[in-house]
């Protein structure tokens, strides 16, 4: 394995700095920090999860000391509301929610308890903000915008194979942060007349469906197959990279953790990066600042990973141009 960048994962755009004490702060107190989390284990966001905590150290607060978490943690959507539910009980002061679905199942428990997001959507378009800039409201965060980066991660896969035609797309139906990734009808026409590709929508709800989804790309002439960024769909990540080398499909995936699982190639914002974001903001909202003042954030790193081991096994050439721009290459 060749990790090119992995220094990336450490440094930030912001020097870090202990906290002045703010006037909001209250002398001698724990503040509460909730974490409602949507994911899986072993993956590269619970390691980002790291980051999350040591950036807040970095920042002067310090577990047992001044600052405690309170973790509630589900691979499925449906116990999200009840968890939030737990944490507004619980009087935290900040909740931390990772993902679309805990997003929306911390705004329903609260609207006073102030909400950092992580989610992969347009948080306007999904009402949890009034805009980027000025949220309003209890919410703010950081958006990865799945769907910007959704063009560019096609774009990586033509460089690899430029006459592709067709992409099936693999999405869990039940996770509303996925349902609003699928590309729209004007999207899918912008995609047609610019890259010259036909997105095939391919809805899965359990891992009973993976078979027939790809059974059914087969018989639709599908070139590629991309994965969106799901917890359930990284659950079997290894079981997907296998039906897609039984298939002979290559896969493109929103997360480096398919490419390790033997999927081929894997383009996303840098996961440890969008963490220490989040964790800045905590941090401002901890000393006093409102969501509703502070922009919602974009991600401003990425990260490319390439499994060249697969790339032989299905018979493909990637480009020297391209290896050179991975941040880690699999062999």
């Amino acid at each position: 394995m060749i990790d090119r960048r992995t220094f990336l994962a450490g440094t930030g755009a912001v020097v870090l700095a202990a906290p002045l004490v703010a006037e909001a702060q209250q002398p001698g107190k724990v503040y509460r920090v909730g974490m409602l989390l949507q994911r899986t284990p072993m993956t590269a966001e619970e390691r980002a999860a790291s980051t999350f905590r040591n950036a807040l150290r970095e920042l002067g607060w310090f577990e047992g000391q001044n600052i405690a978490f309170v973790e509630r943690t589900s691979i499925t959507v449906e116990p999200l509301d009840r968890l939030a539910a737990e944490l507004v009980h619980l009087k935290v002061d900040v909740i931390f929610a990772g993902g679309a679905p805990a997003t929306l199942a911390a705004r329903q428990a609260t609207s006073t308890i102030p909400i950092v997001m992580l989610v992969g959507v347009d948080p306007v378009a999904q009402g949890l903000v009034a805009s980027l800039q000025r949220p309003g409201g209890n919410i703010t965060g950081v958006t990865q915008m799945y769907s910007q980066i959704h063009e560019k991660r096609l774009d990586l896969m033509k460089q690899v194979i430029p006459g592709v035609r067709r992409v099936a797309y693999l999405w869990n139906r039940t996770n509303p942060g996925n349902a609003s990734s699928v590309p729209s009808v004007e999207e899918n026409r912008k995609f047609e007349q610019t890259m010259g590709l036909t997105i095939q929508s391919h809805p899965v709800q359990a891992p009973e469906e993976f078979d027939s989804a790809f059974e059914k790309m087969t018989k639709e002439r599908t070139d590629v197959v991309e994965v969106a960024s799901d917890p359930m769909l990284i659950s079997y990540r290894r079981r997907l990279a296998e039906l897609a080398m039984k298939h002979r499909l290559p896969s493109l995936f929103a997360s480096r953790d398919h490419a390790e699982a033997g999927g081929l190639m894997a383009y996303t914002s840098l996961q440890s990066d969008l963490w220490r974001r989040v964790a800045f903001l905590v941090n401002k909202i901890l000393k006093g600042a409102k969501p509703a003042d502070l922009p919602v954030e974009q991600p401003t790193k990425f990260e490319l990973v390439i499994n060249l081991k697969t790339a032989k096994a299905i018979g493909l050439t990637i480009p020297p141009s391209l290896l050179g721009r991975a941040d880690e290459v699999i062999q």
